[in-house]
Parts: C-alpha cells; sequence; structure tokens
C-alpha cells in the first residue's frame, strides 16, 4: 500500500514573516493564507511538515527549547482554525557560525534533504505525490534532493503554491 503524501512547509518567509532568527511568540507574525494553506492540506488527507534551519541556535541567540515552544505556539493557534502542523524539524546547525557544538556541516541543513528524508521515511511518505513550499533557492534545492518537487514563493503565495501542488499530484502522477 502507498503511503500518504505530505506537504512539507519551511517556516521563516513562508508561513511567518522572516524577521531574521524568530523564537519570540511577539515577534511571529503568519502571513497572509498560511494558515489556511495548513488547513486545506490537512483536509485533503495529506501529511502537513515544517522543516526549518535554524541557525540562530549555532550563533547562540537561542536555544532548541525556544524553536520547540515557538512550534508548540504555532500549534495552538493553528488549532484555532481547525489546522494542525504533523510534525515539526528544524536544523540546528551552521557550518561556520558559532562555536560550540551545532556549528559543523551536517545532513539536515537545507539545502541538503536531512529533514524531508528523515520525515518522509518515519511518516511512510509518497514521495511521488508530495511537495515541497519555501520562500529560498535552499528549501526548493533540498526538495529536489529528497526526490520532491519544490515550489519558490514570495510572502503571502504559500495557499496558491498549497492548491497548485494539490492540484497536480494526484493519482500517483509526478508533480
Amino acid at each position: 500500500m502507498a503511503g500518504r503524501p505530505a506537504v512539507f512547509f519551511d517556516r521563516d518567509g513562508c508561513l511567518n514573516d522572516d524577521v531574521g532568527y524568530l523564537y519570540d511568540i511577539a515577534k511571529f507574525r503568519w502571513l497572509p493564507g498560511a494558515q489556511a494553506a495548513v488547513r486545506l492540506v490537512n483536509q485533503s488527507g495529506a501529511l502537513a511538515f515544517v522543516v526549518t534551519n535554524q541557525s540562530g541556535i549555532a550563533r547562540g541567540l537561542y536555544t532548541p527549547a525556544d524553536v520547540e515552544a515557538l512550534h508548540q505556539w504555532m500549534s495552538r493557534q493553528l488549532a484555532r482554525t481547525g489546522a494542525w502542523i504533523d510534525a515539526y524539524r528544524f536544523c540546528p546547525h551552521h557550518p561556520d557560525a558559532g562555536a560550540g557544538p551545532y556549528t559543523r556541516h551536517c545532513a539536515c541543513r537545507k539545502p541538503q534533504p536531512g529533514m524531508v528524508s528523515e520525515l518522509a521515511k518515519a511518516w511512510g511518505v509518497d514521495l511521488g505525490r508530495s511537495f515541497l513550499v519555501g520562500d529560498q533557492p535552499r528549501d526548493v534545492a533540498a526538495a529536489e534532493a529528497a526526490g520532491i518537487v519544490g515550489y519558490r514563493v514570495e510572502p503571502g503565495q504559500v495557499l496558491q503554491a498549497v492548491k497548485f501542488g494539490m492540484s497536480t499530484c494526484r493519482g500517483g502522477r509526478r508533480c
């Protein structure tokens, strides 16, 4: 039996304003259409994932616990609209920034496919009917490296991208 399709969302610049090194709930602002895009994915029966680089951890600006708290808050906000994220993954690493244990090359930092591949394996995702939406070339590169289609969007375009991606990824067809 084939697995479920999934939509992988970049976070900053795709779901919320990219204010730089976001971990503070007070600075978080949903982008237009973001919550509706997640809800549409949920209603379709596809899985919804967030995959986000968080080099602010390597830089010593905030901790993994800060990112997890923000993601829990996002989940509560989404629940108010009838939406949810099935799983969040973040990469705390940076190859050059910082001086601690998170300063290193890794397979999870986009454009590497690690976060997408790990979620796909753990959740039994049908990669042929899945895609990623992000605002940076590294997001599209990570999607392609993981074997899925990536859509690059401007802030506020995530809902349109999800509608397009879902309309072209049906019946086992490649996106």
